[in-house]
């Protein structure tokens, strides 16, 4: 699996959604070519820079668990669009 973090900035966190009701949810991309194309896509809306990360799926899960993080999974068949504004934060 793959995060985003920002460029730089790679030990505040990893780049998550907020959702509508103020949740974070963070992005798990089992591709790492859409998790690509997604931080280009941000860059586009005027984020910051994006890094992209591969992480261990088991050990990612754990952590999420752990620290009872909300993530989302995706796959190749999803489609994820950015935010319109910067919505965004660290977990």
């Amino acid at each position: 699996m793959f995060i985003l973090t920002v460029e730089g900035k790679e030990d505040q966190g990893a780049y998550s959604v907020v959702d509508h009701n103020g949740e974070k949810i963070l992005y798990l991309f089992e591709e790492e070519d859409d998790a690509t194309r997604f931080s280009l896509q941000l860059e586009d809306y005027g984020y910051p820079e994006m890094n992209i990360i591969e992480v261990d799926d088991d050990v990612m899960l754990k952590t999420c668990h752990i620290h009872e993080c909300e993530y989302a999974i995706i796959s190749k068949n999803d489609i994820v669009v950015p935010p319109d504004t910067e919505t965004y934060d660290f977990i």
